[in-house]
């Protein structure tokens, strides 16, 4: 199984923002995605995770595989973190969360409302979301937010893990992680004013 784009445009707010993106990401494999802020990363990502239309071109093998942690949470403040990854782990028709747990060392929180964490602590516990879906692509949206250097470990951690048992993942960050992965630089495939002439807002109603 791989995820593969093909000429791939996506816009934001109906303007296009890359063009041409092409890449194949493999079983067992990670692929960074580097530029400045405003290049088009986040477009692209939540692009390829369903949750816009791409302008043009083909994104092949993301259907019912993905997994997205993009800048928010996606925590019930009134719930705790156990009945968090609990409610996720049953929306992809998973149980255990246990590994998730003790993989972001939340065991201690795991009965704390989740509206009363640090930054920080969210910020695992989100992460965590991850684990209990069971897809084997995951996307993410500057992951290390609000984590520490120990919480950047646990992190990577659970991303090498996740890729040594043949899963995916589709980073955009910053920081050196310390994986071996891929590495595409956006920059070149920003898109022209003219690039894709005729693009209209009509994809995105």
């Amino acid at each position: 199984m791989n995820l593969r784009l093909t000429d791939v445009a996506v816009a934001r707010g109906g303007i296009p923002v890359l063009s041409d993106v092409s890449f194949t990401l493999d079983a067992g494999h990670a692929l960074v995605l580097r530029g400045p802020n405003g290049s088009g990363k986040t477009t692209l990502l939540r692009t390829i995770a369903g949750l816009q239309p791409a302008l043009s071109g083909q994104i092949d093998g993301a259907t019912d595989t993905v997994a997205y942690a993009g800048h928010a949470d996606g925590l019930k403040a009134m719930l705790s973190v156990s009945e968090n990854l609990g409610f996720w782990a049953s929306v992809y028709g998973q149980r255990a969360i246990a590994p998730a747990l003790a993989a972001y060392k939340l065991d201690g929180l795991a009965d704390r409302l989740t509206g009363t964490l640090s930054a920080g602590q969210k910020r695992r516990a989100g992460l965590a979301r991850l684990m209990v879906t069971g897809r084997p692509v995951w996307i993410l949206d500057e992951p290390t937010v609000s984590l520490d250097t120990d919480a950047v470990t646990l992190f990577a951690d659970a991303v090498r893990a996740h890729l040594a048992a043949g899963g995916m993942a589709l980073l955009a960050t910053h920081i050196d992680l310390g994986l071996d992965a891929q590495v595409l630089d956006v920059g070149p495939l920003r898109a022209q004013s003219d690039a894709l002439h005729g693009a209209s807002d009509e994809a995105f109603l």
